[in-house]
């Protein structure tokens, strides 16, 4: 390369970034297994720089200087020990050389780097979702050089980028006719095996087929006829250079949807599924979506770019268009292509154009139909799925109230029927495990699944053996807002309000409850009155069969749970006060209720209160006035 000749200017080393060297050193350290991935990162970042060029060209001709053939090329030299990477796209200023490869500008940076084992298998993954892009070219060089110029800047503004991927690197100016940019990978001495043209064939074809540009290389020498001088090598187009989304279903095999996902994503992961639809009709455009088969690690960070790849008659326009899917289907990869926008369509009147509506409509309809079919038939399939993404589709709940009943059939729940954390259960599957007079579906809130199924509002649900979900994430409580009803059932917090098992208690039941609550009449006064700041009503209770109390919130009331998650995000939380229930048949209700001694009554009462809000999930107000009563007591039984 002629640049390599020209004399630098400006020239000045510079340090990486923190993350950047520590990116670097595990780059090297934990990709050594999967070496020829850097092709494809190299050659996914030359396709974006083409599709920025094309894209900045539709209002600037000018930027194509006379060279509108747009390509990528791959050269190699076995003695030097290289292979070089050249596009004639968008290329860079020194500004952004700086900024593109000596940092990460990339939000979620430290938290990628906290989330990192040193298990070089599970790192391996991590850096996958991260995206190396750039920095893969360390896995087999033991040095990079790039030249760029930018796309209409004067030749004299090339710039030369030098590292060996230490703490370091240098920056210069050289003089660079054509724009664009090439790295050349000076190869370490167990890696030159990529400096062969059937090697890097073989790559372009099993990672790069179908993306938009072509590759282009020298044919390899053919030996010459008897007689005849050989031919000089031509160039060749080693790829499809067909956009692979442009193509019927017939003809794209497997393998060929998994590595275009690999390319457009990133990913080192296969994805677990994909849809690839034509739309014809009022509005016409092409998606491809794919679901991932394992989270990103800033899955739950909703400011995170995130989107489609979006293209305007096979032009592409930009990089994570959020407009077309719904915040909580944030994870699903692809692109979409239409004829129907603008080529010089901004982000901003995406936000408005009524054709994007109808797009986002149809393209979440599509990704929740692939996920009820996988549901449907593949439930093994789908529970990979819901272990990796199930808590942010239960956002949809709140965010999507036309696909509602849709996301409500795609929930999966932990319950008492597996005895386990794990979240198995759909509320189809609930339904039709029902009692027969049951009208209602059954549920509780609760730190942990443990605290949940331990909880004292659990005990006549077991003696009864009625099936109730136990809810335990964070996002649940806000989520089960949202839901009051599935398929004509209503869905009852177990814990709040008044509790109606309807034809499930029997007549038995009811006529006993009735009798203790005039039997206690005189009881249910003295805690009132002793109580009358903390709780809203004292009742007997028919939830308990082995606690003496509990504590019961008002039918609207928030729960204890996301209390707790407002109060830690700062949020002021509406005062309100439980109600007192407690069991006329255990020991200590009968003790407190021929109890003469004031003082002990009281105490006794306080007690029972206290814990009946432990055994809630609750803090104490006042946790040394409980000890101090409990040691009291256990004074007064031990004499």
């Amino acid at each position: 390369m002629t640049t390599k000749d020209n004399l630098e200017a400006n020239q000045e080393t510079l340090g990486f970034q923190t993350e950047v060297k520590q990116l670097l050193h595990l780059m090297i350290h934990s990709l050594y297994s999967n070496k020829e991935i850097f092709l494809r990162e190299l050659i996914s970042n030359a396709s974006d720089a083409e599709d920025k060029l094309r894209f900045e060209a539709l209002s600037n001709d000018a930027l194509y200087e006379d060279d509108g053939e747009l390509a990528i090329r791959l050269a190699f030299d076995k003695e030097a020990k290289t292979v070089t990477i050249s596009d004639n796209g968008i290329g860079m200023s020194r500004q952004e050389v700086i900024d593109h490869l000596g940092t990460i500008a990339k939000s979620g940076t430290a938290d990628f780097m906290k989330n990192l084992t040193g298990d070089k298998q599970q790192d391996s993954q991590l850096i996958g979702q991260f995206g190396v892009g750039f920095y893969s070219s360390f896995i087999v060089a033991k040095k990079v050089d790039v030249f760029t110029r930018k796309a209409g800047l004067d030749k004299s503004e090339g710039v030369h980028w030098s590292s060996e991927g230490e703490g370091d690197f240098s920056i210069g100016s050289i003089e660079k006719a054509d724009r664009g940019t090439s790295i050349v990978l000076h190869l370490k001495d167990d890696d030159v095996e990529f400096a062969d043209g059937w090697r890097l064939r073989s790559l372009v074809k099993k990672y790069s087929d179908h993306i938009a540009f072509p590759v282009i290389m020298k044919s390899e020498p053919a030996p010459a006829a008897e007689g005849e001088e050989q031919k000089a090598p031509e160039d060749e187009t080693v790829n499809e250079a067909t956009a692979l989304w442009t193509l019927s279903k017939s003809e794209v095999k497997d393998e060929d949807y998994a590595s275009f996902y690999k390319h457009i994503s990133h990913d080192f992961q296969e994805p677990l599924s994909w849809s690839h639809n034509r739309v014809e009709g009022k509005f016409e455009y092409t998606s491809l979506l794919y679901l991932p088969s394992k989270a990103p690690f800033d899955l739950y960070n909703r400011e995170v770019p995130r989107g489609l790849k979006l293209y305007v008659q096979r032009v592409f326009i930009m990089d994570d268009a959020e407009q077309f899917l719904p915040l909580y289907l944030r994870f699903v990869k692809g692109i979409v292509d239409s004829n129907d926008l603008s080529l010089n369509i901004s982000r901003e009147i995406l936000q408005t154009d009524s054709a994007v509506e109808s797009m986002k409509t149809a393209l979440t309809k599509r990704v929740l139909d692939m996920l009820s079919k996988m549901a449907k038939n593949d439930a093994e399939k789908y529970q990979s799925f819901w272990d990796e993404f199930g808590a942010v589709i239960k956002e949809g709940l709140a965010e999507d109230y036309a696909n509602k009943d849709k996301i409500a059939k795609l929930l999966r729940f932990a319950s008492t029927q597996s005895g386990d954390d794990k979240q198995t259960h759909s509320l189809d599957a609930y339904i039709e495990r029902m009692q027969e007079s049951q009208d209602k579906i059954y549920y509780i809130s609760a730190e942990s699944y443990a605290a949940g199924i331990s909880s004292p509002h659990m005990e006549i649900f077991r003696k009864k053996g009625i099936e109730v979900l136990v809810l335990s994430e964070r996002i649940d409580g806000w989520m089960i807002s949202y839901l009051t009803e599935f398929d004509g059932k209503h869905l009852q917090d177990i814990t709040k309000g008044e509790l109606d098992l309807g034809d499930i208690e029997d007549e038995k039941d009811k006529k006993e409850q009735e009798e203790a609550s005039k039997t206690y009449e005189s009881l249910i006064s003295q805690i009132k009155e002793l109580l009358k700041d903390q709780v809203e009503d004292v009742r007997v209770t028919n939830r308990l069969t082995d606690s003496p109390a509990c504590l019961v919130s008002g039918a609207h009331d928030m729960d204890a749970q996301m209390k707790k998650i407002m109060e830690a995000a700062g949020q002021s939380v509406p005062e309100t006060k439980p109600s007192f229930e407690f069991n006329p048949e255990h020991p200590l209700v009968k003790k407190l209720n021929e109890e003469q001694n004031e003082e002990r009554f009281n105490d006794l009462t306080h007690v029972l209160f206290d814990q009946a809000a432990l055994a809630s999930g609750e803090q104490l107000k006042e946790p040394g006035a409980f000890v101090s009563r409990l040691n009291k007591l256990l004074l007064d039984l031990s004499k």
